[in-house]
């Protein structure tokens, strides 16, 4: 059985990257933010999201039982066998709990609408609580999302997770009950989400990790599941510090456009801002370990005469407390400049160009894939070669490969493609599930020059 030792809270470094210089008039500014979260030396830093040893975490499975699982037969075995190894990754002290879902949401273990404390004698337990469950039954997963919430906050905790697994599409409850139990459940916990197979639908499962500010995954194989599910749980393991948010204040006059993470994979957090005063919102970013994430900001500010110079943002991590009070984690600056300098002004930094190619390759992809799906030859064939140019560009290998498993490449550079004749469910699932996750600029560059330099 898993003991692991409970990491040091982490501490946070936020840089910010840009060209802060704008021509006569301009108005957009556009930035990159780095948030580092590195182990040591803060315990106390959030007292009110860092409970002490034994209560810091809580994290609900949810098993998806429906009757498909019993197709094969395998897949409700592998099911059972990830959600084991999940248990037993749990760190002592971390409380659980175990859901059944199907049309309706079934408390596995510990029962009593309560959670269980991890140890050797609970991890045993769970393991032989799950060797009885059966498939059997519809899917309604915004019922299971209702029981976790319920579940992960009966008792206290800091940090609260979700691992969600399930193998078909959302048949016995509207699209509106599941958003309805997503708005429920945003800012209690974060969840991680799984499809397993072929027969689910990609914008559910994104959705949800999506809305809960989790991952989002395909396991085409059901043998894959038990490594996942192992990753899962030890990443949420590494877990210390929760409901962080990225505040934003801005100045009079400055409105912001949009605020989106783009590493390691594209989440537009524009529309959850929740404002903290007249000129500051907080934009959720869930649970912090070790790790690092970036954020692309853009401002638009009163446009000004050449020479001017005025602090377009400040950007801080905190943990909200009450009356818009917080705990500080870190902070940067966002500068706009205006100069006559041409060759300045219109020089673009390379970490702001990097992520907005990311973005635009992400949008190529899921506009190629829906209109592949609607039967438009020409208009997918467009997007994926945009797509297969912009992975090109930016070194995306990994997605470049998934590309290629849905078109073939006649000429990358050029973005020139032929659809496949036929193309496996699962790959066109894997391509379209990780199309939002980005790869790094990881060499950096210095700052544009300065006028006159």
């Amino acid at each position: 059985m898993a003991n692991f030792t409970k990491p040091d809270v982490p501490r946070f470094a936020v840089e910010v990257y840009q060209n802060e210089f704008l021509p006569e008039g301009g108005r957009d500014v556009n930035a990159i933010v780095t948030v580092t979260a590195t182990g040591g030396g803060t315990r106390g830093a959030a007292p009110a999201h860092t409970a002490a040893e034994g209560a810091s975490s809580a994290v609900a499975l949810m098993v998806d039982c429906s009757g498909s699982m019993d197709h094969p037969s395998a897949k409700m075995r592998h099911a059972r066998d990830a959600t084991r190894a999940a248990v037993n990754a749990l760190r002592d002290g971390t409380r659980f709990a175990v859901i059944a879902g199907t049309h309706v949401a079934r408390e596995v273990y510990p029962g009593g609408g309560r959670l269980a404390l991890a140890d050797d004698r609970t991890r045993a337990e769970a393991g032989d609580a799950l060797l009885r469950l059966r498939a059997g039954g519809g899917t309604a997963i915004g019922t299971w999302l209702r029981l976790a919430g319920h579940l992960l906050t009966s008792e206290p905790a800091g940090v609260r997770h979700g691992i969600l697994l399930t193998d078909g599409r959302n048949e016995h409850e509207t699209p509106e009950e599941l958003r309805d139990a997503l708005e429920v459940c945003a800012g209690r916990f974060t969840c991680d989400a799984r499809g397993v197979g072929t027969d689910w639908e990609v914008k559910e499962v994104t959705a949800i990790a999506s809305a809960l500010l989790g991952s989002a995954d395909i396991v085409a194989d059901p043998a894959g599941l038990t490594p996942d599910f192992r990753r899962m749980m030890e990443a949420a393991m590494g877990k210390e510090v929760a409901d962080v948010a990225l505040r934003l204040w801005t100045p009079q006059g400055a409105e912001v456009t949009f605020v989106k993470q783009v590493a390691p994979a594209v989440v537009d957090l524009t529309g959850r801002r929740a404002s903290v005063g007249p000129r500051a919102g907080d934009y959720p970013t869930g649970s912090w370990g070790d790790e690092s994430r970036d954020y692309h900001l853009c401002v638009r500010v009163p446009a000004a005469d050449v020479g001017r110079e005025m602090l377009a943002a400040r950007v801080s991590l905190v943990v909200p407390g009450p009356d818009s009070g917080a705990t500080p984690l870190g902070q940067g600056l966002v500068r706009a400049v205006w100069t006559d300098d041409t060759a300045v002004s219109t020089s673009l930094n390379p970490q702001v160009a990097h992520y907005t190619g990311q973005v635009e390759l992400a949008r190529a992809i899921q506009d190629g894939l829906a209109a592949h799906k609607a039967g438009d030859v020409d208009g997918a064939t467009a997007e994926l070669g945009r797509a297969v140019r912009l992975a090109g560009a930016s070194g995306h290998a990994d997605t470049a490969k998934l590309l290629a498993k849905v078109v073939d490449v006649i000429d990358e550079a050029n973005g020139t493609v032929r659809l496949k004749a036929r193309v496996e469910d699962a790959d066109e699932m894997t391509l379209d599930t990780r199309s939002t996750k980005t790869a790094r600029l990881h060499q950096q560059h210095p700052p544009a020059p300065r006028p006159g330099r």
